[in-house]
């Protein structure tokens, strides 16, 4: 759709984690720095929080694209609330191990001549929990337990956690102290600083083609980070709206207007409470203290954060399916050739 329109070569802001597209943001390069560090300790539990949004499934994506090739057999788990035995089969599933209808203590065994037979091949394993924040207590210990497994002296495997902002007070609770002993690494990511927030557009339009069409005001940068926050879901969702807008306009700019228009649409579509979280008014430089009371008030809490940015992935999906259908009837229609030549649609 806006992507023909504007010479790209595919759709820049899409909201699956594909490595091609990470960014090395301040705050993700020191987190990809503290995963690098864990693989070359081969030991110990690193662990990397962040808030909805802010990029830690990207992480992800982009640490396994680094070890491709390398001597690792690596499982990514997206953790929901699980049972300590539904840990074990979702592990024992990613290693294509059976699982179905095993006791506890038959997956451990399994699990265990799995990791040993993997050390012997001279390769290491690698757990990846992602959405950690959602393991009840038992699947947690599971985890620990799990690096007890030891070949001469080293352990079978290694685990990284990944999770929203409350996994940090469930790693600080009681009786998870010999857990927190072993976490070698520990890094909280941040959305993107307001500087940060144009060169992550640039780099990911660059990504497709991008040759500056559609042109971008200058202005927009500063209004995307007051209406994101910086959280790269959001500018993802915000700026493919932005073009989708720009191509239906057939502006060859994305000017502020177009933001405004944006900002109104999704206002319309999320009801009244939408003027308290989308603000991209200008804001007061003179109003000091006030507003920064003001902007501390107003903090959404991570639950209302959360949903928000469910609500906003849906009107992205929902408008992907309506861009697909505008594609289909775009396509060329049939044609018929007369005698002299001459083509004309039928």
């Amino acid at each position: 759709m806006y992507e023909e329109f504007y010479g790209l070569t595919g759709k820049p802001f899409l909201l699956n984690p594909d490595p091609k597209f990470f960014f090395e943001s301040t705050g993700h390069k020191r987190a990809m720095a503290y995963m690098r560090y864990g693989l070359q300790q081969e030991q110990g539990f690193i662990v990397v929080t962040g808030d909805v949004g802010t990029g830690k499934s990207m992480l992800v994506s982009n640490l396994f694209k680094e070890i491709e090739g390398k001597d690792l057999v690596a499982a990514k788990i997206v953790s929901t609330n699980v049972k300590d035995v539904d840990l074990l089969r979702l592990i024992s599933a990613e290693f294509d191990l059976p699982h179905e209808r095993k006791s506890k203590a038959a997956l451990l065994t399994q699990l265990e001549d799995f990791f040993r037979a993997s050390v012997e091949d001279g390769k290491r394993v690698l757990l990846v929990i992602d959405e950690a924040q959602n393991m009840p207590r038992s699947a947690i210990e599971e985890l620990r337990m799990l690096s007890n497994f030891e070949m001469d002296g080293k352990p079978l495997a290694q685990s990284f956690l990944l999770g929203q902002r409350e996994f940090r007070v469930i790693m600080r609770a009681p009786g998870l102290e010999q857990l927190r002993q072993r976490v070698i690494a520990a890094y909280h990511l941040k959305p993107l600083s307001i500087g940060e927030v144009k060169q992550y557009i640039h780099h990911r339009l660059s990504i497709v083609g991008w040759n500056d069409d559609p042109a971008i005001d200058e202005e927009i940068y500063e209004r995307i980070f007051a209406l994101t926050s910086g959280v790269p879901r959001r500018i993802n969702t915000l700026f493919d709206r932005l073009l989708l807008t720009g191509y239906l306009d057939d502006s060859h700019k994305i000017a502020l207007d177009h933001l405004e228009a944006v900002r109104s649409e999704i206002e319309a579509e999320q009801g009244e409470d939408a003027d308290e979280e989308f603000d991209v008014r200008p804001q007061n430089p003179s109003s000091g203290q006030s507003s920064s009371k003001h902007n501390q008030a107003n903090l959404a809490t991570n639950t209302e954060v959360e949903e928000l940015d469910k609500r906003i992935t849906q009107i992205q999906r929902t408008v992907e399916r309506l861009s697909k259908s505008v594609q289909d009837l775009q396509q060329p229609r049939e044609v018929h050739q007369p005698e002299n030549g001459s083509r004309f649609p039928v």
